[in-house]
């Protein structure tokens, strides 16, 4: 059991008597989920041994995005992707970060809040960078991943955009690269985030339940030039499939404290924090997503919907620059499980024969696949979803 579960296994039922009929039911559902997750309450999977016959039961995963047990191993998957998607062009970072006065609002509405962000803050590159002052493509390309939480568990909601350097001229489909180290101007696209936003929230009927004091101050964002990209998404790869905080950061937990370990930014001093379980669960939960709603997101000609495959945009680029630009380095070497599980005993083959579902209602579903289905799984396939 890793010392999160066994928090929310000491701790959730008093922090869920405390504060159940304010809390919301997203956050109940990932207090269970973490609870049962690799329990009996998850199911179960039965494998057998092809050589010696033993049989083996493994505990299923609960499948929920904010379960840390369940997104190991999914961050290294989805870089290997996007690093085989990466674009012969210099890249950038785009992080934009609301003030700190819109954070409640945020709290209190964070399915309209949170998409507000993203239609808002990908709305002003794709304004800015159609501007022939600027870059004078109106079809740049880019994704952005939500990141809400800071190194001490805290609420600070931000976005991260990896782009590429250029865009196309949906006109004549010609790419245009940006100036070398530069992309957009930060100073402009920071009023045109902030009107963005202020009229997604107009429409959503929500502006009066925001100060106006917001709409007077700096929305900040930020702009750094990161080479071939590979540094970018190995960063990102750590926040697409990770929840607020990692087991490895814990020090201790019991009864009277939570312990931690962080860096402040800039810093690479190790401190620790001490937290009650109680406002350490608190913290963690006010991380939790509302329910389908998507932390990643593709926009431009880097969106699956895009009409040009991904090799064609490479080769445009590569064309519009004569061929001299810089190849994207060989994605890394990543280290993957087998997706053969060998016996204990003796080494043998485990093939799957059934999966003990879990017992929403009192009652117990057990599935029997074909016995001529001897497919070999893995162990994400016990990490299923319930």
């Amino acid at each position: 059991m890793g010392a999160i579960q066994e928090i929310f296994r000491r701790d959730g039922s008093a922090y869920r008597a405390q504060f159940g009929e304010t809390m919301p039911a997203s956050h109940a559902r990932v207090i269970d989920a973490i609870i049962d997750c690799r329990s009996a309450a998850s199911g179960s999977v039965l494998y057998q041994c092809e050589d010696c016959g033993e049989p083996h039961v493994a505990a299923r995963c609960c499948g929920n995005r904010h379960c840390p047990v369940c997104q190991q191993g999914k961050a290294e998957a989805w870089l290997i992707r996007q690093l085989e998607r990466q674009l012969p062009t210099p890249y950038f970072m785009l992080t934009f970060t609301v003030p700190a006065s819109l954070r409640e609002f945020l709290r209190r509405h964070p399915r309209e809040g949170y998409g507000a962000l993203f239609a808002a803050s990908a709305g002003a590159i794709k304004t800015l960078a159609s501007d022939d002052k600027h870059l004078g493509a109106d079809t740049p390309g880019f994704f952005g991943v939500l990141h809400t939480w800071g190194r001490q568990l805290q609420y600070h909601p931000h976005i991260h955009y990896v782009v590429p350097g250029g865009g196309f001229d949906s006109v004549d489909g010609r790419w245009h690269a940006a100036d070398r180290g530069f992309f957009l101007p930060v100073r402009a696209l920071s009023p045109i985030f902030r009107a963005k936003f202020r009229d997604a929230m107009a429409a959503a009927g929500l502006l009066a339940q925001i100060d106006a004091e917001v709409w007077t101050v700096n929305w900040n964002v930020n702009c750094q030039p990161v080479g071939d990209a590979q540094a970018s998404l190995k960063y990102l790869s750590r926040y697409v499939f990770k929840v607020g905080i990692s087991e490895g950061r814990i020090v201790r937990a019991d009864d009277a404290e939570v312990v931690f370990r962080y860096r402040k930014v800039g810093s690479q001093r190790q401190r620790t924090m001490a937290l009650a379980p109680a406002e350490f669960i608190r913290r963690f939960l006010q991380h939790v997503l509302p329910t389908g709603f998507m932390k990643v997101r593709y926009f431009g000609f880097l969106s699956p919907s895009f009409s040009m495959p991904i090799e064609e945009v490479k080769g445009r680029i590569e064309l519009a620059q004569g061929f001299a630009a810089r190849a994207p380095q060989d994605a890394p070497e990543v280290s993957t499980p087998s997706a053969t599980m060998c016996c204990p005993h003796c080494g043998g083959r485990l093939r799957w024969c059934s999966v003990v579902l879990p017992r929403p209602l009192g009652s117990r579903a057990l599935l029997r696949p074909n016995v001529a289905d001897n497919r070999p799984l893995g162990p994400a396939a016990v990490c299923a979803s319930g």
